[in-house]
């Protein structure tokens, strides 16, 4: 509120430590991801010797996270740019939501329908999506998903549903 008044009066706002909010505030929220990624990984076995243990992987992870994060809040408090706009509830709703659908879909429909039913789910959270292409991209990924999955990896999903 004072800083209105005083902007009316003709004086500048006063500066504010944080000179770059977006990047701060998004630095500060990976700061916080990667914490919580070392506190769900603490009961996992690290290195021993040479060997990588179960939770060596999530805390190389979490440390490259935690790293990227400070580097993102020190940009945000040492560079100018954008304050923080509205926040977009469409696209986040429709990513989870497609995420949440493959996980129920993937066991009782298979591979292939589940992967193609995300993508066109995924497809929803942008407005400038164009469904001909969405659908022609869906096919495309959802054979790129088989070929890694099931050939590349051998990892042992069920391609159909059973009947």
């Amino acid at each position: 509120m004072s800083q209105g008044i005083e902007a009316s009066r003709g004086q500048p706002p006063a500066k504010s430590f944080i000179r770059n909010p977006q990047d701060f505030w998004g630095g500060i929220a990976i700061v916080v991801l990667a914490l919580f990624a070392f506190y769900a990984s603490s009961d996992l076995p690290g290195l021993q010797g040479f060997a990588f243990g179960p939770g060596t992987a999530p805390r190389l992870f979490a440390g490259l996270l935690l790293t990227f994060g400070v580097v993102i809040v020190a940009i945000g408090v040492l560079t100018d740019g954008p304050a923080i706009g509205g926040y977009a509830v469409r696209g986040p709703f429709w990513i989870t939501a497609s995420l949440i659908v493959f996980a129920i879909l993937i066991r009782p429909v298979g591979l292939v329908i589940a992967t193609y039913v995300t993508f066109m789910i995924s497809a929803v959270a942008s407005r400038e999506t164009r469904w001909l292409e969405s659908a022609i991209t869906g096919v495309c990924m959802t054979a790129f998903c088989v070929v890694l999955f099931i050939y590349l990896l051998n990892l042992p999903f069920q391609l159909w549903p059973r009947f």
